[in-house]
């Protein structure tokens, strides 16, 4: 098939561009990098030409609701229309799990986003994955002040990113599914038990201060709401051995 890849160059869609090729499809990589860029369309009409399906791992790091929301309804409205324009007959998009019960920041976009790929007119595939294994890492440099970091009290069951890009490919090649089962990690872990692992694999002398996060998200976090629920597909690399592998 010739796929196209929004976000082609980031922490899912390197893995998702690189995955379609070794199977032998074609590919095309959306971003700004590339020349085009989601949010105002520019390129979007050239760049799918001819192609089959698209895959949207396109993102924004952001807590704002209202930048997230803001990004997600854009990117996705010109997506889907300069699809219907080239003849594009599948969109797979991949989703967080558990936004349902954490609707503020990113997870309100991503929830906005699943709205407007349900109602867009292009046959669709969903998938929804618990927070990379990269999620941590990120964790530090975003919550970092001096010598601590703040850790949000927070369940979590970390995946690989290039585990998500095969569930992403595997749905694109088996056409639109709608909403299929979500993808977790092999493992439940605390979030603080995670930063502490990787500062002492890194060599970092932090001390990490509990977060309690106010609010639905903080909810979802502390009560294991973002943990997918019986029945969702299991990865296989746990977070301690993709340290191990040298990703820190």
């Amino acid at each position: 098939m010739r796929i196209a890849v929004a976000g082609g160059t980031g922490t899912v869609g390197r893995h998702v561009v690189a995955i379609a090729r070794e199977r032998g499809h074609d590919v095309v990589s959306l971003s700004r990098a590339e020349g085009v860029d989601l949010v105002n369309g520019r390129g979007l009409a050239q760049a799918l030409q001819g192609v089959d399906a698209v895959i949207d791992v396109a993102g924004i790091q952001t807590v704002s609701t209202k930048k997230a929301v803001d990004f997600f309804t854009n990117a996705t409205q010109n997506l889907l229309a300069a699809e219907k324009e080239a003849g594009v007959k599948h969109h797979v998009a991949l989703s967080i799990v558990g936004i349902d019960k954490a609707n503020s920041g990113l997870y309100a976009g991503k929830l906005v986003q699943e709205d407007e790929v349900r109602h867009g007119g292009i046959p669709w595939t969903l998938l929804r994955s618990t927070q990379f294994h990269e999620f941590v890492p990120m964790t530090v440099r975003v919550a970092t002040a001096g010598p601590l970091v703040f850790v949000p009290t927070m369940f979590t069951q970390p995946v690989a990113a290039r585990e998500v890009a095969e569930a992403l490919l595997d749905a694109a090649e088996a056409g639109p599914k709608g909403r299929v089962p979500d993808l977790g990690g092999p493992r439940t872990e605390q979030l603080k038990g995670l930063v502490a692992a990787y500062l002492a694999k890194t060599g970092q002398k932090k001390r990490i201060v509990p977060l309690h996060v106010p609010g639905p998200m903080g909810k979802a976090m502390r009560k294991g709401g973002l943990i997918p629920a019986a029945g969702a597909a299991v990865g296989r690399q746990t977070f301690r051995e993709w340290l191990e592998a040298g990703n820190s």
